[in-house]
């Protein structure tokens, strides 16, 4: 019974130092995770974090100022040494000569027609899609799929001719049609995108949904689009830019200056004004054709920060 005595007053003493050696060692060990904390979120790191950051959009934003000042300027105020950021003077005539003296006017207004309508309804017909894709029980549909990723797979200069002989065939050459009904039923890219986004949305849902009785355009509008808008911004955006920016194929399909987009148009206006030395009304009429792009910018800004922040988390 002694032994029995002393083994339990050894191993209860020895329970108590380790308690006691483990009471100790965790603050320490807190101490430590505090101070990475602190080193981490340290006022220096992010004051060198800040000048980085502030480095490399000053180095981003540094063509779009110098564009703006350009536009402003004289035409002597352009070649002048060293470089005059801030124009002395002020010459704001120059975006009153862009809509008298050139066709910016008609080019904003073809653009316009030609980027709203095919990314708008362009995005609901991919919307469809890639729900349909997504969460429907079709027969084939991943066969349907790649057959639509194989697609990217073509550059558009080896349709080129073709697609011009065709649309020449039926009177479509010289008009906006082209560059609006090959485009206007979906963008793969978008429909892909889509997809993957809607595999994180429970099938549950979608089957809790028809139980219930409602048809499958019930269930995109009111559960499955809702809940897509921050990646159709995203999407909507860079389409956007891209069909806003195109240049190739509406060279191909306009000849009319009055029927041509605005970025036809520049390019017209930087041969002809470019030999006269009249940079800042090619320049005040670039300065006109970002400024869509900025205002579609703002308005889905919000849904564009919300897809970032989605994108690491779990549904």
């Amino acid at each position: 019974m002694s032994l029995n005595q002393n083994t339990a007053r050894s191993a209860s003493s020895a329970i108590a130092d380790t308690a006691a050696d483990s009471g100790r060692r965790l603050p320490q060990q807190r101490g430590i995770l505090k101070r990475k904390a602190a080193t981490q979120e340290s006022p220096a790191v992010n004051l060198v974090l800040t000048i980085i950051l502030s480095f490399g959009a000053i180095i981003m934003a540094a063509p779009l100022v110098w564009m703006v000042s350009t536009s402003l300027k004289t035409k002597e105020g352009v070649y002048s040494l060293p470089p005059e950021w801030i124009p002395d003077p002020f010459v704001w005539d120059t975006y009153a000569r862009v809509f008298d003296d050139t066709y910016v006017l008609s080019g904003i207004k073809n653009s316009l027609i030609v980027a709203l309508s095919v990314t708008i309804v362009g995005t609901l017909f991919s919307s469809l899609a890639a729900f349909a894709l997504a969460k429907l029980r079709l027969p084939g549909k991943n066969a349907i799929f790649l057959m639509l990723l194989s697609g990217m797979m073509v550059p558009f200069p080896t349709l080129m001719i073709p697609q011009f002989v065709m649309f020449s065939k039926i009177g479509w050459v010289d008009t906006l049609l082209p560059l609006i009904i090959p485009v206007i039923l979906g963008n793969v890219i978008m429909i892909f995108f889509l997809r993957q986004y809607l595999h994180n949305v429970p099938d549950s849902l979608v089957e809790a949904a028809k139980i219930d009785g409602a048809s499958y355009l019930k269930i995109f509008w009111t559960m499955m689009f809702p809940l897509m808008r921050p990646a159709i911004a995203a999407q909507f955006i860079l389409w956007f830019m891209a069909v806003w920016n195109d240049y190739l194929a509406p060279i191909i399909y306009l000849n009319s200056p009055e029927k041509q987009t605005l970025q036809v148009v520049i390019a017209n206006m930087n041969v002809q004004y470019a030999t006269q030395r009249d940079y800042p009304l090619i320049m005040a009429a670039s300065v006109i054709s970002v400024i869509p792009i900025l205002i579609v910018f703002l308005i889905f800004q919000r849904q564009i920060i919300e897809s970032i922040a989605l994108t690491g988390s779990k549904t």
